[in-house]
């Protein structure tokens, strides 16, 4: 008996609450979109060459080298035991300052222009407008409803109706 009335109670239950709520269709009156400004960010790079001054050494060491070493040749040729080592000394001493002159008498120490490429960067704010939903008026029975709703409906759009009895 229990177990009767308690499917009982449930099946009536289960009408009552179907009976109360149902979905129908609304026409839809006006669709407006919802618009949203968003800054994005985005990176701009420009190349452009700029003059720099650079330091310019006028100095060739390879003629130095070169003298010393004739010189020291060129000693090695006179004298004896010590005197010929001091020959030697001599020789690569003197070819060496021979040399370095003969190899930057044309030259000066000094600046000059040098160009080099740099690239700069910024950052610029682009203001894009996205449509961040749609506000939605619609009619049922009579009666205008504005929502707004993420999607844009079409000519219908769904709505869940609900009776309740009025009390006295």
């Amino acid at each position: 008996m229990k177990r009767f009335f308690l499917v009982s109670l449930m099946t009536s239950a289960a009408f009552a609450a179907h009976a109360q709520n149902y979905v129908d269709n609304a026409r839809v009156v006006g669709v407006e979109p919802q618009y949203e400004s968003v800054n994005v960010p985005r990176q701009e790079c420009s190349n452009r060459w700029v003059a720099e001054p650079r330091r310019i050494d006028g100095r060739d060491v390879g003629g130095a080298i070169l003298g010393g070493a004739a010189g020291a040749l060129l000693g090695n040729q006179f004298g004896h035991g010590h005197g010929r080592q001091a020959a030697t000394a001599i020789g690569a001493v003197f070819g060496a300052v021979a040399g370095n002159s003969i190899a930057n008498r044309d030259r000066r120490d000094g600046y000059e222009q040098v160009a080099r490429e740099v690239t700069e960067c910024r950052v610029v704010n682009d203001v894009q407008t996205r449509v961040v939903g749609y506000q939605v008026t619609y009619e049922y029975r009579g009666q205008q409803f504005t929502t707004l709703m993420q999607d844009s409906p079409g000519a219908y759009v769904p709505v869940r109706v609900s009776v309740d009895p009025v009390g006295r």
